[in-house]
C-alpha cells in the first residue's frame, strides 16, 4: 500500500471525515466498518470486513490481546504460546494463505 499522508479537523462531536485518498486505499466506501487501534501515541485504521467477525470472539480476542500486551500474566495459556502471541499482537494474518508444516487436526 503507497504511503498516504492526510490532513483530517475533529469535529466538536467528535467526528472526521475520512480523506478520500485514504478511503481509497483502504477499500471502504459509506456503511463501511473500520477499526482503530491505539499502539502508543499512534492510532491505526483498519478495515473491518464484518461479514465473518463474530463479535464474541473479537471481544476476548481484543481483552486477551490488551492482556499481553499489559504484561499481565494470562492463566491457563503455555508460556511459548503467549510469547508467540505477544510477538505476534497487531500483525494482520490472512486466513487465505496457505500453512507451513504440519498441522495436526
Amino acid at each position: 500500500m503507497p504511503a498516504i499522508h492526510e490532513v483530517a479537523t475533529l469535529t466538536s462531536k467528535g467526528q472526521i471525515t475520512l480523506p478520500k485518498p485514504i478511503r481509497q486505499a483502504l477499500g471502504v466506501d459509506a456503511g463501511g466498518k473500520l477499526a482503530f487501534d491505539l499502539r502508543g501515541s499512534e492510532v491505526v485504521v483498519t478495515r473491518v470486513d464484518a461479514e465473518h467477525e463474530d463479535p464474541a470472539i473479537g471481544a476476548f480476542l481484543n481483552l486477551l490481546a490488551r492482556d499481553i500486551e499489559a504484561g499481565r500474566n494470562v492463566q491457563g495459556l503455555p508460556e511459548d504460546l503467549a510469547r508467540a502471541m505477544l510477538e505476534h499482537a497487531g500483525h494482520g494474518a490472512n486466513l487465505g494463505d496457505e500453512i507451513d508444516g504440519d498441522v495436526a487436526l
